[in-house]
């Protein structure tokens, strides 16, 4: 069993640049390899940037030089960091939870699901599209994404939710690989738009809370 306990927690007060989240990351997960650190997540945000994950293809980055852009080597394609959106760093031990790197990516899912229902946000799964979406009006826009590596079973990277960023930044890419059109209603949308005035303390409230739903048992 595992609580927000047994986990350090930190949460960063300003935007923290991408190399230096990375830099943190790569150490605390050595750490927690050599039993000397306690597992981690870390919730920041980031100044904007872009960031390509391993399937990232070129013609995705639809305006280079609008923010920095940072090759990273967790899994999916690009993606946007900013104010207003909560960026969860998740350094766990995969292994002691099983080693079901699928399972643990669905709890991933189930953690960022009942976080948003707290807001009466409901956020689903879709087969085919990584991430959580919210349906309605006859679309789908993604409310959050999710992007992991694992090192020795010690996850890095991990989610981001969109509590209240500038939406138009993510025209400089196309998404997680999936772009709008009339036949692929897809967007990105945050609790912002869809009515819930949340902030990032509150949030964090709740993704602790439904931490120790999801991980607890």
């Amino acid at each position: 069993m595992t609580k927000t306990s047994e986990v350090a927690w930190r949460i960063g007060d300003l935007p923290v640049p991408y190399p230096e989240a990375v830099d943190f990351m790569e150490k605390r997960v050595a750490e927690i390899r050599a039993g000397t650190a306690p597992e981690t997540i870390w919730l920041i945000e980031h100044p904007p940037l872009y960031t390509a994950g391993t399937s990232a293809k070129a013609g995705d980055l639809l305006a280079p030089g609008r923010f920095p852009v940072f090759e990273t080597g967790r899994g999916g394609q690009f993606t946007y960091h900013g104010p207003g959106q909560r960026v969860a760093y998740v350094m766990l031990d995969v292994k002691k939870r099983g080693a079901d790197v699928r399972q643990f990516v669905r709890d991933l899912e189930e953690w960022v699901i009942r976080t948003l229902a707290r807001f009466n946000i409901r956020a689903e799964r879709r087969e085919g599209r990584v991430g959580l979406w919210v349906a309605g009006n006859g679309r789908e826009d993604k409310i959050a994404a999710i992007g992991i590596r694992l090192r020795h079973w010690v996850s890095f990277h991990g989610i981001s939710i969109n509590v209240d960023p500038d939406l138009s930044h993510f025209s400089g890419i196309v998404p997680c690989g999936i772009s709008e059109s009339a036949a692929t209603p897809y967007g990105v949308t945050s609790l912002a738009k869809l009515g819930q005035m949340v902030t990032l303390p509150e949030l964090d409230m709740a993704l602790k809370a439904a931490f120790d739903e999801t991980f607890g048992d």
